[in-house]
C-alpha cells in the first residue's frame, strides 16, 4: 500500500469514527464470501456499512483521537460496522448474525464517547428502533387526547338513550 492510499484510509477511517452514532468492531475470521456479501447487505439495508481494516492503520487514527483504550480490540483481522442513522441498527443485524453464524465474533463497540462492552451490544440490540420508539411516544401523547374525544361523544349518545327511554315510556303509559 503506498503512501497516497494510506492517508485515504487513515482519513476514511477518521471520518467514520466522527460522523458514525455507533461503532461495532467485530472479528470476521471464517466467514465465507457468501455471508460476509449477505451481512453487508443486510447493514446497507438499514443505512450502516462495515468495512475491514488494517489494525495498524485504525490505531494511528484511535492515538489522533486520544482513544488509545481502544487499540486492544485491533489485534486479530477487524472490521468495522457504523451507522450514522439508527445506533442500535448495526447492533441488531450484528448480534443477530453472530447467533445464525458463530464465525463472527463480536468484540466491542463505541457510542457516544464511550466504550461498549460485547454485553452492551447484545443489550443494545435488544432496544426498540427509534421509529418503535416515536411511534410508542405518539401513540401515549395521542391517547388522551382520543379518549377524551371518546368521552364527549358518550355524552350526546347517552343523551339520545335517556330521551329514548322517555319517549318509549310515555307512548308505553298512552
Amino acid at each position: 500500500m503506498d503512501k497516497q492510499t494510506k492517508i485515504q484510509e487513515v482519513t476514511g477511517i477518521n471520518d467514520r469514527f466522527e460522523k458514525a452514532k455507533s461503532l461495532i468492531f467485530a472479528d470476521y475470521r471464517g466467514l465465507k464470501v457468501a455471508e460476509m456479501t449477505d451481512l453487508r447487505d443486510k447493514l446497507r439495508e438499514s443505512e450502516s456499512s462495515m468495512k475491514v481494516v488494517k489494525n495498524r492503520l485504525v490505531k494511528l487514527v484511535l492515538k489522533e483521537r486520544g482513544l488509545d483504550n481502544l487499540n486492544e480490540f485491533f489485534v486479530d483481522p477487524t472490521a468495522i460496522a457504523s451507522t450514522e442513522a439508527d445506533p442500535a441498527a448495526p447492533a441488531k443485524i450484528l448480534v443477530e448474525f453472530a447467533k445464525k453464524c458463530g464465525a463472527l465474533q463480536i468484540k466491542a463497540g463505541f457510542m457516544d464517547g464511550a466504550l461498549l462492552t460485547k454485553a452492551q451490544i447484545e443489550y443494545l440490540a435488544t432496544l426498540p428502533s427509534k421509529d418503535e420508539l416515536l411511534a410508542k411516544a405518539l401513540s401515549s401523547m395521542n391517547a388522551p387526547a382520543t379518549n377524551f374525544a371518546m368521552v364527549l361523544a358518550a355524552i350526546p349518545r347517552q343523551l339520545v338513550t335517556v330521551i329514548d327511554a322517555i319517549r318509549k315510556q310515555k307512548e308505553e303509559s298512552q
